[in-house]
């Protein structure tokens, strides 16, 4: 099995693009038929990323947590004007932020990547 689609609803539509642009994400703006406008950023090979306005009287799905990995966490924070403080753990450096709904953002910059960054 491998995920290839998370469609995250949101109120704040605008806010949450900019935030996963912030992040890297490239999006394209969207419409399938007589659906509402979204927007779809595909992230690595084949998974696709798309962020959808909430439906009249639904709520966003703030209880949701993802893991991001990302080139340079430091710069990914700086970028997201986030103060949040990256730990050492034994898969790379972590940080959790929050997307604008209060989804937990796990940030992840992994050891080879770390590594890698280091200059000889």
């Amino acid at each position: 099995m491998k995920l290839n689609l998370l469609v995250l609803r949101t109120s704040k539509l605008e806010d949450l693009r900019r935030f996963y642009s912030a992040l890297g994400a490239r999006f394209a703006s969207e419409r399938h038929g007589n659906g509402p406008e979204h927007y779809a950023a595909t992230l690595g090979d084949d998974f696709v990323l798309e962020l959808y306005p909430v439906a009249d009287g639904s709520t966003p799905d703030a209880g949701l947590r993802l893991g991001l990995s990302v080139d340079d966490i430091g710069e990914t924070l700086r970028s997201l004007g986030e103060t949040a403080t990256a730990r050492q753990t034994p898969w790379g450096l972590r940080a959790l932020v929050r997307d604008p709904d209060g989804r937990t953002v796990e940030l992840l910059q992994s050891r080879q990547t770390a590594t890698s960054c280091q200059p000889l």
